[in-house]
């Protein structure tokens, strides 16, 4: 039971008080063994972590328990306050902890990593806190679990935009289960936040139709009572937790400079004489020597998704991809009606044709509106906790607007299917605002995202079951327009009902003796089709660019000239490809690429491929070059 004492007696609080000098002594000697870290926040925050961690439903003998209490620390360079409280609550060892903090092989990193007892989401970029706190008290709705969501933030961070929209989403929904505790020193790295930028913390989360308590964040029976009231109340809360930077230590107290920088030799011993703790970092610092310059275990969380993914559905005429991921989506949830699967929107449910599955089933649909940061963040966290989420947005938003939210959902390794429609000048009329160019490039900054780019509807379908049947972040990159099937030379269906997608397919699609091979993914295949048959070449489609098996490739490629063709800027699968082929020692004769090179105009699709040399008669063109 959560926070279950009507209120604090004086000997729990005391018991408290004495692990709060304990652990700003750790905070201190850890920052100062690793010569780096962020001493004064951590020091400031120590009561809110130390409080939430020991009446939180948390167990630290049991911390995969998935019907505990979740916490998401979204000022994650106070680490070493999180690792202080969680070493006074027993969930980590202290001498591992002091030793190895920030160091290569330990992982106890300089911001908290998802994984680690009590962490449940990496963070570091100040802002996305919230929207990953709201998705997992979200994801409670759909998942059936009892538990209750915890955000601590520093006060700096409330100037971000994102913080906004993860406020009205929570009322919107009037999700219960979270609260907020905000670290408010009025400190950050160039001094006191209310002179760097002002924002009226209080009054913003009233205006949005949040409870607001008020606390000193350094009396541990008031911050207890505050946060007790905000979890207990029915709507969503934050506790504004009153505190001073460097709390504890005199000269610290109120000093911006210590935001991120460790004590010296004085200094230390200076603080622990204070806080009246012995120095004992000597002995770490000899244990650190000895540590091996070797990456630490990676701490990956994930589970088992069962869900039937049906049978795929067979097209034999013009569709587009948008259309056919959406149809496989609503038979899915056909198949799966009371599977936790959850449609996230940013006011866009009819272009990217997530409307159908919402029409039928409007309780998976979370509908965020325009606010795509908040959006990528939240369908992130909501997918780590059991949710297969799909997160439907524009190419030019999916990618490029949340670039920064979709890295972080890599690094906490979550379940994310985005539905990328829109994608390259597809889009034609929309212009260079809306053209997306970037959706093979930018995903490839997301290390273990899968990113496929499907040929045509047949295999828009196949490639949607793949993904929503197997745990992992993928992105599906669909154009706007209607396209042809793709068809064998004989007439049949290429992306027949026996098909089978994987992300290492190399899809041969015409196979011939000739001196050129035309590679190309996505909207510009059916046109590189059509070239091929003119020109009498071959013609390969690459699903997924950025993992295909260079192997299957090199028998078709090997020794001859290779025409690499796609609607993406230039670093997109010409560039894989290329590194790719040189990376495996794989000979080409010759290598051209036509993509995109500069902002393309507003106009017919069919014309904006015509100008920069993505239609049939443009690859034609230049294969008789080569």
């Amino acid at each position: 039971m959560r926070f279950k004492h009507e209120k604090l007696t004086e000997d729990i609080a005391a018991e408290l008080k004495e692990k709060a000098r304990q652990a700003r002594a750790d905070i201190i000697k850890m920052t100062h063994i690793a010569k780096s870290g962020h001493p004064g926040g951590s020091m400031s925050s120590i009561e809110i972590f130390l409080t939430v961690y020991s009446f939180a439903n948390f167990d630290p003998k049991n911390p995969d328990d998935p019907n505990r209490d979740k916490f998401v620390i979204s000022h994650g360079h106070t680490s070493p306050g999180v690792y202080a409280a969680l070493i006074q609550v027993g969930a980590v060892d202290r001498d591992e902890v002091l030793t190895g903090f920030r160091h290569v092989s330990s992982k106890f990193e300089g911001h908290v990593t998802r994984g680690l007892p009590g962490i449940d989401w990496t963070t570091g970029n100040l802002g996305q806190g919230l929207s990953a706190g709201l998705g997992m008290a979200l994801a409670s709705k759909f998942n059936k679990r009892n538990y209750h969501v915890f955000v601590m933030m520093s006060d700096a961070e409330q100037n971000k935009g994102q913080v906004a929209e993860a406020r009205r989403v929570a009322v919107k929904y009037n999700v219960s289960n979270l609260t907020v505790v905000i670290d408010y020193n009025d400190a950050q790295i160039s001094g006191k936040a209310k002179s760097i930028m002002p924002v009226n913390i209080k009054e913003e989360y009233e205006a949005a139709g949040w409870k607001v308590y008020e606390a000193d964040g350094h009396d541990f029976a008031d911050l207890y009572e505050k946060i007790k009231l905000a979890v207990e109340d029915e709507s969503p809360s934050v506790v504004l937790a009153h505190t001073k930077i460097g709390k504890g230590v005199s000269f610290m107290e109120d000093e911006v400079k210590y935001h991120g920088k460790p004590l010296n030799e004085e200094e230390l011993k200076k603080a622990l004489e204070e806080l009246g703790v012995q120095d004992d970092t000597a002995k770490y610092k000899e244990k650190r020597k000895s540590l091996p310059t070797k990456p630490h275990e990676r701490v990956y969380k994930e589970y088992e998704v069962n869900i039937n993914t049906g049978e795929p559905i067979v097209y034999d005429k013009e569709m587009d991809g948008r259309g056919a991921a959406g149809k496989a989506i609503l038979d899915i949830l056909k198949k799966n009606p009371d599977a936790p699967v959850a449609l996230v929107d940013c006011d866009l449910l009819e272009s990217v044709r997530l409307n159908w599955a919402a029409e039928e089933f409007p309780e998976k649909v979370v509908e965020v509106g325009v606010a795509e940061q908040n959006a990528a963040t939240l369908a992130g966290a909501m997918s780590a906790e059991g949710v297969i989420t799909v997160f439907g947005d524009f190419g030019v938003f999916a990618v490029d607007e949340t670039f920064n939210n979709q890295r972080l959902n890599a690094m906490n390794h979550t379940n994310l299917k985005v539905l990328a429609t829109h994608c390259g000048t597809n889009v034609g009329e929309d212009g260079k605002t809306h053209h997306a160019l970037f959706y093979i490039g930018g995903p490839a900054s997301w290390f273990g995202f899968h990113v496929i780019v499907p040929s045509d509807a047949n295999q828009t379908d196949h490639a949607t079951r793949y993904m929503m049947g197997r745990y992992g972040n993928f992105l599906l990159a669909v154009g706007r327009s209607k396209l042809p099937v793709i068809r064998k030379e004989d007439g049949s269906l290429f992306y027949d009902k026996d098909y089978k997608f994987d992300c290492k397919n190399v899809d041969v699609i015409r196979k011939r003796e000739s001196d050129v091979v035309i590679i190309a993914a996505g909207s510009v295949v059916p046109g590189a089709v059509e070239a091929a048959d003119e020109t009498g070449t071959s013609m390969i489609a690459i699903p997924c660019p950025l993992e295909f098996d260079v192997n299957l490739l090199k028998e078709h490629v090997e020794g001859k000239k290779v025409l690499v063709v796609e609607d993406h800027g230039w670093f997109g699968l010409g560039a894989v490809l290329s590194y790719k082929l040189m990376k495996s020692g794989v000979y080409v004769k010759k290598f051209e690429h036509i993509a995109i090179d500069s902002f393309t105009e507003s106009g017919s699709w069919k014309d904006i491929y015509k100008i920069h040399k993505l239609d049939k008669d443009g690859i034609v063109e230049k294969i008789k070059k080569m």
